[in-house]
């Protein structure tokens, strides 16, 4: 079986041979979801899988694999209405994507990683974490809202991070950057599901 986390139901389905494409999948979960195939985005190990003429097998997908559902029942935002549409956006320089990706790191830390900390302290000694959760946005005890907020939350992160390239840009330090940086967001996420799984 493949495990697909979508908001807070986690989906099963068989697991498909070798050389299924990622499209068919789609297609698969987009049936048994009612979901249109292009409305959302699907992510295993930190990576957004985008070529659906790609073979499963490519993107390492095996027995027991999650993969994270995120988007289609939400809908997109609006545009803030106080941007002119007539302005030109600046194309992204390196300089300016690697400042992005410090930012949402620092964002990550900041916010979400002492929410994490507390969270795996309180699914390994309760008692111990009274006195901390009180002063985070978490149950004393927890609960399945806080470990969806918290894994919405880093996969959102994870989205983020993945947008920020260049396409036919070649920036080997924005590159390497934002691949440490989805392997530090993505050992959060698997700290605090590890952490819930194993309460």
């Amino acid at each position: 079986m493949i495990h697909v986390k979508w908001d807070k139901e986690m989906l099963h389905f068989p697991i498909p041979p070798s050389d299924t494409t990622l499209g068919k999948l789609r297609a698969d979960i987009a049936e048994y979801t009612q979901l249109p195939p292009e409305s959302f985005k699907l992510i295993h190990a930190g990576a957004v899988m985008k070529d659906d003429q790609a073979l499963l097998s490519a993107y390492k997908i095996r027995e027991n694999s999650t993969i994270a559902l995120i988007g289609g029942h939400i809908a997109p935002q609006a545009p803030a209405p106080y941007q002119p549409s007539s302005k030109v956006k600046e194309p992204p320089t390196e300089e300016s994507i690697i400042g992005a990706i410090r930012a949402e790191l620092v964002r990550v830390r900041a916010t979400l990683v002492p929410d994490v900390d507390a969270f795996v302290l309180a699914c390994s000694n309760p008692l111990a974490s009274l006195e901390t959760a009180q002063d985070i946005n978490l149950s004393k005890v927890p609960t399945s809202i806080d470990h969806t907020r918290l894994s919405e939350l880093l996969l959102q992160s994870l989205l983020r991070l993945d947008a920020l390239h260049s396409p036919g840009a070649d920036w080997p330090d924005a590159r390497q950057q934002r691949k440490a940086a989805v392997r530090e967001v993505q050992g959060v996420l698997d700290r605090l599901d590890s952490a819930w799984s194993s309460r």
